[in-house]
């Protein structure tokens, strides 16, 4: 029953998002927001409700070790998995934008995630609100780059949802929360079950299972582009999942109920990976080849997703 709770609940949270999505950027246009703004933000938050609903649900139901290993497991999946997958398929041009901004600003949410987990082994609701105030002050600074720089305005948009009616955008809104509800509830108390019959912690089973049960909206956006030849996959795109899900997931949840480290494993192993594997990026953009990530790269990324995978049920 535990497996089928898992599948039942990522199939919930996909089509919850997918619909949360729309709803919100159909109403965005409609208080006629511009689709930069929408993009930048209304997209990012929406796109990052199914980890936010997973982490919060098990930090209410005091399983935090599930709220720390989903995100710090997407973000570790996001660039091992996803970025590797997509790099394998077919090879990605790194813009300067990545090193200037996007990259520097993950690398500084994700040590202050980890300077504010190793002090009291615990998220606040004062460090939520740290991070909460942080991410505000990163979308400013997004929308004011974007405004200046009109490449870096996003397409993922649709502009006809304007025309939806107001029937079709509340059904949205009730169906993408409710699946995102459910599909959460279904996934930690799946995950919980599972552990408990694997014999190994929740931590183990959110920094894998879980945490790649979230990021399949991005590998399969991802792969199916890669495998178009379609160029839109931007670094940038994966960089700010990954800023999100520390600052918004963790920093809305730790506001409501604060997170705790129960296990040693989150600060000595899987956050330095999460560390590490963001930090090998800018040597893999300069070496050898410049400002590409060709295939050899993203396999030297898989190849890393899954030797920290092995590890983490090993271990």
């Amino acid at each position: 029953m535990s497996i089928l709770f898992i599948i039942l609940g990522f199939i919930l949270l996909v089509v919850g998002g997918e619909f949360l999505v729309r709803s919100s950027v159909a109403i965005s246009l409609k208080l006629k927001l511009s689709r930069m703004v929408i993009g930048l933000t209304v997209v990012s938050f929406a796109t990052s409700a199914p980890e936010l609903l997973v982490s919060l649900q098990a930090a209410l139901e005091g399983f935090s070790d599930i709220s720390l290993g989903n995100v710090i497991g997407s973000n570790i999946a996001n660039i091992g998995l996803v970025l590797g997958i997509t790099a394998m398929i077919s090879p990605l041009i790194i813009d300067r934008e990545f090193y200037r901004f996007n990259w520097p600003i993950m690398m500084l949410f994700s040590l202050g995630l980890f300077y504010f987990l190793s002090t009291e082994h615990i998220l606040s609701r004062l460090e939520g609100v740290v991070l909460v105030g942080a991410i505000v002050l990163y979308l400013v600074l997004l929308i004011r780059r974007a405004r200046r720089k009109p490449e870096l305005q996003p397409d993922e948009v649709d502009p006809d949802l304007k025309v939806a009616s107001n029937f079709k955008t509340v059904l949205w809104l009730v169906i993408g929360g409710a699946a995102l509800y459910f599909g959460s509830e279904f996934l930690v108390s799946g995950a919980v079950d599972l552990a408990s019959a694997l014999g190994v912690s929740e931590r183990v089973i959110s920094v894998t299972m879980i945490a790649v049960g979230t990021s399949v909206p991005e590998l399969a956006a991802s792969v199916i582009a890669a495998m178009k030849q379609e160029k839109a996959i931007s670094l940038g795109n994966l960089i700010g999942s990954n800023i999100f899900n520390i600052a918004s997931v963790l920093g809305i949840t730790a506001l409501i109920q604060p997170v705790v480290v129960s296990s040693a494993e989150i600060l000595s192993s899987d956050i330095l990976w999460m560390i590490g594997i963001a930090f090998i990026l800018v040597p893999l953009a300069f070496l050898p080849k410049r400002y590409s990530l060709n295939r050899w790269k993203g396999f030297l990324l898989f190849a890393g997703y899954a030797v920290f995978v092995s590890l983490a049920f090993v271990g």
